[in-house]
């Protein structure tokens, strides 16, 4: 049995499993502080088990509500969860399951509690300023990661967004990547702006006022909507955040050039 408790900004997560390939998952892509017996004080406690399913086929998560649980199944991983989503035990077909399942328990948490969110982009620091890169899937998210290299990478996929109580958003390392497994060397840093890239020939960067940053980041968010409360959290935390941090268009070239337009 490998029971192991992780970082993951300032949450602690439990982890526990009875399979060496998901503890070598989960000790490769999170911060794990303590690996013995199960945590007392963390956040969320998770249990994993593989053996379930078939691969994915791009299907939907279909998701049953209970009193007491709430049932999120795919045809690669199943997840059953406490309603406030501190506890739950997963079931997965493979790592790529396991990933998609710990994003959506962890953004449904997150957004339980109103603490922030995970957005379906890339994010990069610049002389200690965090810069978020969001857009569609095939948008560039992951190409613009890489072409920020050596720059610290705090997200290749899903950027966590926590929202302090004075307002200002902080950016998390977020274990939840795509490439770029390893954790980055930096564990945060204040998010200054929010990009939405769109591939083009010419290299311009276009300020956009919060309103409309505020629709381009609803789809971007990691949420599957089964409950209103939640999901006028979810409005409420993405207003928050466009109301703190600009909002641009980022037109941009397959090479670094667009860092000449931030800098």
């Amino acid at each position: 049995m490998y029971v192991a408790t992780a970082i993951v900004g300032k949450s602690r997560v439990s982890f526990k499993t009875e399979s060496k390939r998901i503890a070598e998952f989960v000790a490769k892509r999170f911060r794990v502080s303590a690996i013995s017996g199960q945590d007392p004080q963390a956040d969320l406690y998770v249990r994993i088990r593989g053996g379930y399913g078939e691969p994915f086929d791009d299907g939907p998560v279909q998701i049953s509500v209970s009193e007491h649980l709430i049932n999120f199944k795919r045809c690669d991983y199943h997840m059953i969860s406490s309603r406030d989503y501190s506890s739950a035990e997963i079931h997965v077909y493979d790592e790529f399951a396991l990933k998609h399942a710990l994003i959506n328990l962890y953004s449904s948490w997150l957004i339980h509690g109103e603490r922030g969110l995970l957005i379906h982009s890339s994010c990069v620091v610049q002389d200690g300023k965090a810069w978020m890169f969001a857009g569609q899937s095939g948008a560039g998210k992951s190409t613009v990661a890489e072409l920020s290299r050596p720059r610290p990478i705090l997200s290749d996929e899903a950027t966590f967004l926590y929202i302090e109580e004075n307002g200002r958003v902080t950016v998390f390392d977020s274990p939840f990547r795509s490439e770029m497994e390893n954790p980055c060397e930096l564990e945060e840093a204040e998010l200054f702006g929010i990009h939405y890239i769109i591939q083009s020939p010419e290299v311009e960067r276009v300020s956009i006022t919060p309103l409309d940053g505020f629709a381009l980041m609803l789809d971007k968010v990691f949420y599957w909507r089964h409950d209103p409360e939640e999901t006028r959290n979810m409005i409420a935390l993405c207003k928050k955040v466009v109301q703190q941090v600009p909002s641009y268009q980022l037109y941009f070239q397959k090479n670094d050039t667009f860092w000449e337009r931030i800098s």
